[in-house]
């Protein structure tokens, strides 16, 4: 299907479902932990119920005033909802659960906007960022801001991926309280945190579902694509954190994730994970939810080459660890996507070929097939991998690097059609060690934190 064909779609959708409704949520607390779901309705035609659920562990504390808990449950819906409302792109969206001023509603457009940029740009729709999207505002009760009594802890999304378990194993090694935190956990995420020593009866975890009704129109036709999903998890992470008494939240976002996915526009697909969101995020909870939350990135000021050097002083997280989306549900590699070479090329320059031949099974650089994504990730076209890869200049370098330590031995058919690249010629003059000792000054790590961090790229 071509844009253009895509792009009818849209209009003709947004003209067939002219309204989405935030209808409202309801929250359950009983033994089991807490519970809820959201309510949204597309023009009064189709209906989705998305679910949540935090099982009771025995460091949470369920007693938390309902207004409180009210407040956290509405944003984390204004998140959700957006994974259902660009199935039509309703131009008018209705919130009915909770008032938000003028300054909110520049804040969620502005998110919206730019955390959908991959969606628009894949679908072939330029939307105008004022007009794709009209808030309108239904809903009466007004949250207030509320404080609360934070522990020493530092709660930590735990992924599965090199990132989060660099960040879980620096901030253990240093002394810090950790309490990891995994949304839908599955194998990687729960070994990772478990060679860092802690057990599942250790670990916050959040359940989240999509309603089968959005998955049902994706059949259908309806619009599909990226959503901020790292948005989705810094709400939920503060109620995680309120329930935990943890209000310090480190994420494992890295400076490389502000470089743009495609060239020349504001097009990232790390949207949300990158220092501008950071940076609105946190002013956005300071704003309207609590003074009490520090939501920051540890890896802010470090970039993937400098974490994948930190990440090789690991090795037994060798074995666990996963970073490639296409084989999350069976907890492999698939060795055929862009994460999965883009980690290949990253790590090798650290911990050798022989030893990232046996993380993946085989040599990624000696697959022809990879070729097309290979051209991605050295900007040879247009847009990067819509991926959470890291910049060119750290993919090339870390090309360049591989060739030099393959001396005089037969290059693999990825490395040789590399150095038949004006990119070779650039990257083999930089020097690998100035990249990997720089610091980003772009970042809201308090001092502690700073000194860890810069520590651990020495």
């Amino acid at each position: 299907m071509t844009f253009e064909d895509k792009s009818k779609i849209y209009q003709r959708l947004r003209q067939e479902f002219p309204v989405f409704i935030y209808e409202g949520f309801s929250i359950n607390l009983n033994n089991d932990g807490l519970s809820g779901r959201f309510r949204f309705n597309l023009s009064d035609k189709y209906f989705f119920e998305p679910k949540f659920s935090i099982p009771k562990k025995h460091f949470l504390d369920f007693d938390i005033d309902r207004d409180d808990l009210e407040n956290l449950v509405f944003h984390i819906g204004m998140v959700e909802l957006v994974s259902y409302w660009k199935a039509a792109c309703s131009p008018k969206v209705l919130i009915k659960p909770a008032f938000l001023n003028p300054a909110q509603v520049d804040w969620w457009k502005n998110l919206y906007f730019h955390g959908l940029g991959e969606f628009f740009y894949t679908n072939g729709i330029t939307p105008d960022p004022d007009s794709f999207m009209e808030l309108s505002l239904v809903g009466k009760m007004e949250f207030k801001k509320f404080g609360f009594s934070k522990n020493e802890q530092i709660l930590v999304p735990v992924g599965g991926g090199k990132d989060s378990v660099v960040t879980l194993e620096t901030l253990v090694k240093n002394g810090s309280h950790v309490r990891p935190l995994i949304m839908n956990p599955r194998g990687a995420s729960l070994e990772t945190a478990a060679v860092a020593g802690f057990p599942e009866s250790e670990i916050l975890t959040i359940n989240r579902s999509i309603h089968p009704q959005l998955i049902e129109l994706n059949k259908q036709g309806f619009l599909n694509g990226h959503t901020p999903f790292s948005a989705l998890l810094a709400f939920s992470s503060l109620l995680a954190g309120k329930l935990a008494n943890v209000g310090s939240i480190a994420l494992s976002n890295e400076s490389s994730a502000n470089e743009a996915t495609v060239q020349g526009t504001s097009i990232n697909h790390q949207y949300s994970k990158s220092f501008a969101f950071e940076k609105d995020f946190r002013e956005y909870v300071a704003g309207f939810i609590s003074d009490d939350f520090d939501y920051f990135s540890f890896l802010r000021p470090i970039s993937e080459l400098q974490i994948a050097k930190i990440f090789s002083k690991s090795p037994q997280y060798f074995t666990t660890f996963r970073s490639c989306n296409v084989g999350s549900k069976t907890n492999v590699w698939c060795g055929s996507c862009a994460k999965c070479l883009f980690t290949f090329i990253i790590l090798t320059p650290f911990t050798g070929i022989e030893t990232t031949e046996r993380i993946f099974g085989k040599n990624l650089l000696d697959d022809a097939s990879l070729r097309p994504i290979f051209d991605e990730l050295t900007g040879r076209t247009s847009a990067k991998p819509f991926e959470c890869v890291g910049t060119v200049e750290e993919v090339n370098v870390a090309l360049a690097a591989i060739v030099k330590n393959y001396g005089n031995r037969e290059l693999p058919v990825l490395l040789q059609y590399f150095r038949t690249l004006p990119e070779f010629e650039i990257s083999k003059n930089l020097d690998l060690n100035n990249l990997i000792t720089q610091f980003n000054g772009q970042h809201f790590l308090t001092g502690n934190f700073e000194k860890i961090i810069r520590e651990a790229i020495l």
